[in-house]
C-alpha cells in the first residue's frame, strides 16, 4: 500500500507514525523542528489521513506498509517514532524487520494487550449524520454531549474534510468500528528487538505502568524510559518541548 507522507529536511531518515484517529498533521510542528536535523517522513497510516483505505487492518499489515514505504524511498534503515497505535506499528516493524530500524522511539504505549476502550468515541462518531451538518461548528455541537473533553473533540475534528458529497471523516470509521479490538493487540511473547529503544510516557497517563517495565525490557533489552511529568496520553501535544528535547538527546547519542 502506498502511504501518504510529508517529507521535510535532510539527513538520516526519521519516520513518524501517528495514533488511532490521528494523521500526520498531529505531528507537523515537531516534524518541522526535527527536520532541521533529519530527513523527516511524517506518515499517514492505512485507513487514516490521506492514505488508502482497506478492510485488512492489523499491526502486521501496517508494519508491512511502513516497510514497503521504506523500500519505495530507498531507505535501508531509519529512526522510527510511533505514538499509541503508531507505537504499536513501530514495535511490530522492529521485531519483524529489525534491520529497518536503527533506533526506535515509542510514545505512551507498551507491547502488552490493552482492553478495548475507544468504543464510546467510535459510537459518538458513528452518530454524526453529515447530511445534517452545514458547517464544522454543527459537527462539534453534535459531538459535545457525547465527548465532553474539548481537547479530544478538537483532535477528532482535525479529521473532518469536505468531500464531493459534503463533510466526511479522513479515517475509515467502518473498519475501525468493526475491528476495534485490533488496536489493543500485543506483541508475541518471543518477539524482541535488540537495538536502542526509548519509551516516553506521560506522567499522568496510565498506558505504561511501572509494573509493565519487566515485560517491556524482555521485548526491548536495550530500552530506556523517560517520563514527561504533567502530560497525559497526548504527550506531544501537551509537552512538545519536552518531547523535542528527549528525542534529540536520544538520537544524538
Amino acid at each position: 500500500m502506498e502511504l501518504f507522507s510529508r517529507i521535510e529536511g535532510k539527513g538520516q531518515p526519521f519516520i513518524i507514525l501517528h495514533g488511532l484517529f490521528g494523521l500526520s498533521d498531529n505531528w507537523a510542528m515537531l516534524a518541522r523542528s526535527w527536520s532541521e536535523h533529519f530527513e523527516v517522513h511524517n506518515i499517514d497510516l492505512r485507513n487514516h489521513g490521506r492514505s488508502p483505505w482497506s478492510d485488512d487492518w492489523s499491526y502486521k499489515y501496517m508494519a508491512e506498509d511502513v516497510l514497503e514505504y521504506l523500500n519505495a524511498h530507498n531507505i535501508s534503515s531509519a529512526f522510527v517514532l510511533g505514538h499509541s497505535m503508531g507505537g504499536k506499528v513501530a514495535m511490530q516493524l522492529a521485531v519483524d524487520h529489525p534491520k529497518s530500524i536503527e533506533k526506535l522511539i515509542v510514545v505512551d504505549i507498551g507491547p502488552k494487550k490493552y482492553p478495548t476502550h475507544h468504543r464510546s468515541i467510535v459510537d459518538a462518531l458513528k452518530s454524526i449524520d453529515f447530511t445534517q451538518m452545514e458547517k464544522r461548528s454543527d459537527i462539534e455541537g453534535a459531538l459535545e454531549p457525547k465527548i465532553q473533553d474539548l481537547g479530544t473533540r478538537q483532535f477528532l475534528l482535525k479529521n473532518v474534510h469536505r468531500s464531493s458529497d459534503g463533510f466526511a471523516w479522513r479515517f475509515n470509521l467502518n473498519v475501525i468500528d468493526q475491528q476495534l479490538e485490533e488496536v489493543g493487540q500485543s506483541l508475541e511473547p518471543d518477539e524482541s528487538f535488540d537495538s536502542p529503544t526509548l519509551f516516553i510516557r506521560g506522567g499522568k497517563s496510565g498506558y505504561i505502568l511501572d509494573d509493565d517495565l519487566p515485560a517491556i525490557h524482555r521485548h526491548f533489552p536495550l530500552m530506556e524510559l523517560k517520563t514527561v511529568e504533567g502530560a497525559g496520553h497526548w504527550v506531544h501535544a501537551e509537552k512538545p518541548k519536552e518531547i523535542l528535547d528527549e528525542v534529540l538527546s536520544f538520537l544524538s547519542k
